[in-house]
């Protein structure tokens, strides 16, 4: 395993930066009033970057109430003003790509080129986006339908949301949570992951420096227990949008149940990567130690479950673990570094928990440890490989969420796309093949919201990501968004001028 050269000694310094709290409300930083403190940890140090005081109820009662406050002017404004303060928005956001980037990799740990080259350009795209579709919420065409009488839809803003972010993307996540609501009329009131706050307090800044009415976007950083279900439960919250874990997404739609909002689920995953007899085999290989890797494995749609037919098994296996060891480790902020640490020395222990289990039936290619050496403070885990593990197992069925790729031989095409299917999960998924009549099988038939062929993990603005059964439910990004964060209003109007309708003879009277 390569290892870059040392830190770049520019880290984000977050103390200074976020010295007036974690939590954003109203236009103004603000501290929590839990009386409970949290700190944001440098996970490929172990250091102490940024403590911070968590909030309570009391400040989503004002986050919310804030929220509210600016939803009558904000729905209001024609959809050319909103359009307009976005796009500034998005000249903010890029005037200070930097800051956002280094704030990202220092909370999270990823390497620095994939926060500028990923993470903060994919989030000023997402900005601009929203800023043009928010002159296009079209509803359905006028009509005459019945006959006597003129129809027409209305989209209209559904008022406040309070989304719930994680902590793998929180600055994408963040985005995507607040950009097409906002775009739609609507306020927001975001819940970031507490170990991971600092960029979407940035975010929220940019937005009120962009002109966006205060009260539009506010940040309220707290534990889940505490200030997530009290946000998700609160009556005056008219949605709520969640990206997290499957197990975690239930609750939330048990606690939203209790006031029968409307709520927006980006749950787990567990992406299989179907590898045909006749793929391009170096595509392959690439794309699943990329798609495997990236984010460290913490990503929803990473590659985790190869299914590699049986005449390339054997190859594939020896060139993809031979590729994940020339995968250089090291500091996020250190140049050459391809892969940070984990997000927590938790989430690694969590990781090396799966890996270590799996050993009982399975065997570990390469990987399966935590390096030593300069690294060993850091939450750093290898990139690992596994064969051999049933198709029933922990390791193939469970989300990890890290550097662990498991690779699983089939012999049909019918099986291959069958054990793809054989997850409760249905987020992402690819399938590697030069037979166009292969890949249209596969895109038609597994079961996931985004199918990519012969690639894996790219994402744009303008098409849908979301997931199938246990996956969740509902649409980020693209204009498909919309649905989550409109009401639909059909409005009916007469033409006749008539006092006395045909219809009513079915409550009074002969015709």
């Amino acid at each position: 395993m390569q290892h870059p050269g040392p830190a770049a000694p520019e880290r984000f310094p977050a103390r200074e930066r976020c010295a007036d709290g974690a939590q954003f409300v109203a236009g103004r930083p603000a501290r929590g009033t839990s009386g409970r403190t949290h700190t944001v940890v440098d996970p490929a140090t172990g250091e102490d970057v940024y403590t911070y005081e968590l909030a309570g109820a009391d400040d989503v009662d004002a986050a919310v109430a804030a929220a509210r406050e600016a939803f009558g002017t904000w729905a209001g404004a024609t959809p050319g003003e909103r359009s307009d303060a976005m796009h500034r928005f998005a000249a903010v956001v890029a005037e200070r790509a930097e800051d956002f980037a280094r704030a990202e990799s220092l909370q999270c740990g990823k390497p620095l080129k994939l926060s500028r080259e990923f993470d903060v350009p994919g989030s000023i795209d997402n900005i601009a986006f929203f800023a043009g579709a928010a002159r296009h919420l079209t509803g359905q065409s006028a009509g005459e339908y019945s006959g006597d009488h003129t129809s027409c839809v209305r989209r209209e803003p559904i008022g406040v949301v309070g989304s719930v972010a994680p902590w793998n993307y929180p600055l994408q996540m963040a985005a995507w949570k607040i950009l097409p609501a906002i775009a739609a009329g609507n306020t927001v009131v975001l819940k970031p992951a507490e170990s991971t706050p600092l960029t979407s307090l940035l975010l929220a800044r940019a937005a009120t420096d962009a002109g966006i009415p205060d009260g539009v976007v506010n940040i309220v950083t707290g534990t889940g227990p505490e200030a997530g279900e009290h946000l998700v439960g609160h009556p005056d919250v008219a949605m709520t949008s969640f990206t997290g874990s499957t197990a975690v997404g239930r609750r939330v739609a048990a606690v939203a149940a209790g006031t029968g909002k409307r709520v927006h689920l980006e749950l787990g995953g567990k992406a299989p990567f179907v590898v045909f007899d006749d793929a391009d085999l170096d595509a392959a290989v690439n794309g699943a130690v990329a798609g495997a890797l990236i984010n460290t494995g913490q990503d929803c749609t990473a590659a985790t479950r190869a299914y590699v037919q049986r005449p390339l098994h054997e190859a594939f296996v020896e060139r993809t673990a031979a590729l994940m060891e020339t995968v250089r480790l090291g500091d996020p902020f250190a140049a050459g570094t391809d892969l940070g640490p984990l997000v927590s020395h938790a989430q690694r222990d969590r990781v090396a928990g799966f890996v270590d289990r799996a050993r009982a039936h399975a065997r570990v290619v390469t990987g399966g440890r935590a390096p030593g050496g300069e690294l060993a403070a850091g939450a750093y885990y290898l990139p690992t490989l596994i064969t051999g593990a049933p198709q029933d197992s922990e390791v193939v069925q469970a989300e990890i969420f890290g550097p662990v790729l498991v690779v699983l031989p089939f012999g049909t095409d019918d099986e291959g796309i069958a054990l793809a299917n054989d997850t409760p999960y249905g987020l992402a998924a690819s399938a590697w093949s030069r037979d166009v009549y292969r890949t249209g099988r596969a895109a038609r038939e597994i079961r996931a919201g985004c199918v990519w062929i012969n690639d894996h993990i790219p994402i744009v603005s303008e098409m849908p990501h979301g997931g199938y059964k246990a996956s969740g439910s509902g649409k980020d990004m693209s204009a498909y968004s919309f649905e989550e964060y409109t009401q639909l209003k059909h409005v009916m109007s007469d033409n006749t001028a008539k006092a006395r309708k045909d219809w009513h003879r079915t409550v009074f009277g002969d015709r």
